[in-house]
C-alpha cells in the first residue's frame, strides 16, 4: 500500500511509463478526460484548489521586460481575475488534470495505452479548465485540425467552445503561456522575439495566434 512512511518522510513508487516519449492522439485525450471527470473521489481525498493563474504575477515581476510590457501584463492579469471570478461554469466542478493537452500523455511502452503524465497541476476545480486548451489549440493556433477538435468534442460529449464564456478561459490560458516563455526571455534572441510577438498579440485582442510552440 501507499504511500509508505519511512522515518519523517513519506514515500510513494511510481511506474515508468516509456523510456521514449510516443504521444496520444486527440480522441485518447477526450476519452481520459471523460474518464478522469467521472471519477468521485473519496471524501478522505482532499484535493487543493485549482490556481488557473498559477505563478503568473510572480513571473511577470521577474520577467526581462519593459516596464510598458510588464505594466500591460499587470493590467491584464487584474482584467482577467476579476472576469474569471465572474464566471458561471455549466459543467458540475470535480477532479481536474490542470494542464490537460497532448504534450502531456504518453503511451505505455508495455502495452501502447495512453495515459495522463504531469500531474503536479491536479486539483479540484471547473472541468472547462481541462477542455480549453484542446479547443485554443485548433481555434487559435491551429495546431489541431478542424476533424480533430470536432471527435474530441463528439467523445468527450461537450464542446466548451460552444459556452459563451470559452473566450475567457482561452484569454487565461495565453497569458500564462505568454508568462511562461517570459520567464526564459534571457536565453536567445529567438525566445525574446516570440516574446515580443506574444504580448503584442495579446494586445491586439484574440484572433489566430503564429506562435511557435515552445
Amino acid at each position: 500500500m501507499q504511500p509508505v512512511v519511512a522515518g519523517d518522510r513519506v514515500v510513494t513508487f511510481w511506474e515508468l511509463v516509456t523510456e521514449r516519449a510516443v504521444y496520444g492522439t486527440v480522441d485518447e485525450l477526450a476519452a481520459l478526460l471523460r474518464w478522469l471527470h467521472g471519477l468521485q473521489p473519496p471524501s478522505s481525498l482532499v484535493l487543493p484548489e485549482l490556481r488557473p493563474f498559477g505563478r503568473v504575477e510572480l513571473r511577470i515581476a521577474q520577467a526581462e521586460l519593459s516596464e510598458g510590457d510588464r505594466r500591460f501584463l499587470r493590467d491584464r492579469l487584474a482584467d482577467l481575475r476579476a472576469r474569471y471570478a465572474a464566471l458561471e461554469f455549466v459543467l458540475p466542478a470535480g477532479p481536474v488534470h490542470g494542464d490537460a493537452n497532448v504534450g502531456n500523455m504518453l503511451r505505455r511502452q508495455t502495452d501502447g495505452v495512453a495515459v495522463l503524465i504531469d500531474l503536479d497541476g491536479f486539483a479540484a476545480g471547473p472541468r472547462e479548465w481541462d477542455l480549453v486548451l484542446t479547443a485554443m489549440y485548433f481555434e487559435r493556433f491551429g495546431w489541431h485540425t478542424a476533424e480533430e477538435y470536432a471527435a474530441f468534442a463528439e467523445i468527450y460529449g461537450f464542446d466548451v467552445m460552444a459556452w459563451p464564456e470559452y473566450g475567457v478561459l482561452a484569454d487565461i490560458r495565453e497569458l500564462t503561456m505568454v508568462t511562461w516563455l517570459a520567464q526564459n526571455a534571457g536565453e536567445s534572441p529567438e525566445i525574446a522575439a516570440e516574446i515580443a510577438k506574444r504580448v503584442a498579440d495579446l494586445r491586439s485582442g484574440p484572433g489566430h495566434r503564429d506562435w511557435a510552440p515552445f
